[in-house]
């Protein structure tokens, strides 16, 4: 699987989850909490969804317990590709 960026999880969570206009995703958000940012375990669940089709990878159930950008990131990048991802 190629690296996942963080905007590459901005753009998944506006498109997945829409956005709070009032927060900046362009920023220093690695450290922020997902709950900070206006995204809740739902929209973390629908971003994995995607990431599962679009990446070809298998996430642990707690994905979406991870409570920061930086921590989701760190746990989708150690999982290996598997032999049904889509280019």
């Amino acid at each position: 699987m190629a690296i996942l960026e963080l905007a590459d999880l901005t753009r998944l969570l506006q498109e997945s989850a829409g956005a709070d206009e009032s927060i900046d995703l362009s920023g220093d958000v690695l450290d922020s909490s997902f709950f900070d940012l206006g995204y809740d375990s739902l929209a973390l669940l629908q971003v994995v969804g995607v990431i599962q089709r679009e990446y070809g990878v298998t996430l642990p159930d707690d994905a979406v317990a991870a409570e920061t950008p930086r921590e989701f990131l760190a746990l989708v990048n150690g999982v290996p590709a598997t032999e049904t991802a889509v280019a």
